[in-house]
């Protein structure tokens, strides 16, 4: 597999599927009524207000197929079927590591997306890897090590690097703290277009673009059969059979539909037998998800966006935790995500601050002083921040989260454009910050990532579970009878 980003849950005995933990979102829960508790107040997503939503957005192509099920004629058209060695459902960063494999082993794959870029995290979520510290190093496979090689070599062939810049051999492009290899979402996408290309080429690898999961066919305990809607005008659907099907979805799209035993959330302890599990389970309890977008400043214009219909909501929105969140979501103070004790951080596109995390170049994919004098490339940042964590409901209960979730990003901006407090405690925002939408792939839509970036999936009940006790420290000595360290 190329990362922790792609690891693969143990296969449910006797079944001939298993889980890759990246992918896209997907449709779940009731199948007309989606109802959502935000600042922004209640709000219905049912099957009249999804058809009128989708005659206008920009977004249309994020939305469930509904209805899509008869031609211009009134006819059901018959599916077609396409037939392969392996189906992976989901082309993100664990979809496209499964492709290769099984490509190099030289079997017949057929590779799915929904989004118009492959690449799951790294491209239409637009969040460059987090990594861990000894990544040049140690603690990778040799597929991902390719993977980061290339990106480099990218910009060495592509890009007018200064000479220093060029000769790194850590060359990290946007200089971002998360990570020692920030970049851009569509350089991700090329460089997986190019592991890919060989195999695409010999047609080892069919990829199918954008298709969306619609439904799972099985014959007793095991899958048969999946069914996806193409995005667009097509309206013949495509039926994938294989001996062996791989859910590399961002959710686990495949697993209820298949009926797969699965769980969300935090399992109790009674189940787990992990010292910090909760006595029962909470199902509902999943990680924050996240609209990333990328911006960057023109100190000399006027780039405010229009004022979002919910700003005053999301403005004075203060979230309701425990520990206590330090106060508004909107504001450079937070809880710190290891001690939970208020943190303060400060932002400015314009230099460093006089203290602590500038949370401008926290994320940047872009760095100005990697690059030549002239080549008119300036810094970009990537918004991925708790500011704009979406953690009022789940993705598992339907796409009016997932609105919701784009519209806090885009209040986020509103608030950095015109309210944001500057380091010396004026709150006069920065109005020069520009949405960068051609970031995204995303200039002719809302100009946020095509996707959120999903942190926590359902997961299979495995053969074998991974659990705390395998890797906290405190909990191995006691099981191995070993005091720690």
């Amino acid at each position: 597999m190329m990362s922790s980003q792609g690891r693969l849950s143990a296969r449910a005995q006797g079944r001939n599927h298993i889980r890759a933990d990246d992918g896209c979102f997907r449709r779940n829960g009731p199948a007309d009524t989606v109802e959502v508790d935000s600042p922004a107040g209640g709000a219905e997503m049912n099957r009249r207000a999804f058809l009128s939503l989708s005659a206008f957005t920009p977004l249309a192509h994020l939305l469930p197929v509904y209805g899509q099920t008869k031609d211009v004629l009134g006819n059901a058209p018959p599916p077609r079927e396409m037939k392969a060695d392996v189906v992976i459902v989901g082309a993100g960063v664990g979809g496209v590591a499964c492709a290769l494999a099984a490509a190099r082993n030289g079997l017949k794959v057929i590779l799915t997306e929904e989004y118009d870029w492959i690449g799951g995290q790294l491209t239409a979520q637009a969040v460059p890897p987090d990594e861990h510290p000894w990544i040049e190093e140690r603690g990778s496979t040799k597929t991902y090590r390719t993977f980061r090689t290339k990106v480099r070599d990218f910009y060495r062939r592509n890009y007018p690097l200064t000479e220093a810049a060029a000769k790194n051999p850590l060359l990290n492009p946007g200089l971002g703290n998360v990570s020692k290899l920030c970049h851009e979402p569509r350089v991700a996408l090329a460089v997986l277009l190019e592991m890919l290309a060989p195999h695409l080429t010999a047609g080892r690898v069919k990829l199918l673009q954008p298709y969306h999961l619609i439904d799972v066919e099985t014959d007793g305990d095991r899958i048969a059969g999946v069914e996806l809607w193409p995005r667009g005008g097509e309206v013949r659907p495509v039926v994938l059979r294989a001996p062996y099907f791989v859910d590399a979805t961002e959710t686990g799209e495949v697993l209820p539909l298949a009926k797969v035993e699965h769980v969300t959330g935090a399992e109790a302890q009674r189940d787990t037998k992990e010292p910090h599990a909760p006595e029962r389970a909470k199902p509902h309890n999943l990680q924050a998800f996240t609209v990333c977008f990328a911006m960057d400043h023109e100190p000399d214009r006027d780039n405010t966006i229009e004022r979002p219909a919910t700003y005053r909501q999301w403005r004075d929105y203060v979230p309701k935790m425990e520990p206590a969140w330090p106060g508004n979501l909107l504001s450079w103070e937070m809880s710190d995500p290891v001690t939970l004790k208020p943190r303060a951080v400060g932002f400015d596109p314009t230099g460093p601050v006089p203290k602590g995390l500038n949370l401008w170049t926290y994320r940047r994919i872009v760095a100005k002083s990697n690059f030549a004098d002239g080549a008119g490339l300036g810094d970009v940042c990537l918004v991925n921040w708790p500011q704009n964590d979406y953690w009022l409901g789940n993705l598992e209960t339907g796409f009016a989260h997932h609105f919701a979730a784009r519209e806090l990003s885009r209040c986020l901006l509103y608030w950095m454009q015109t309210e944001a407090p500057h380091p010396n405690g004026r709150k006069q925002g920065w109005k020069g910050l520009r949405l960068r939408g051609d970031v995204t792939g995303t200039e002719d839509g809302d100009g946020l990532a095509m996707a959120p970036y999903v942190r926590e999936s359902r997961r299979i009940r495995a053969a074998f579970t991974v659990t705390e006790n395998h890797v906290w420290v405190d909990a191995r000595a006691n099981m191995l009878g070993k005091k720690r360290g």
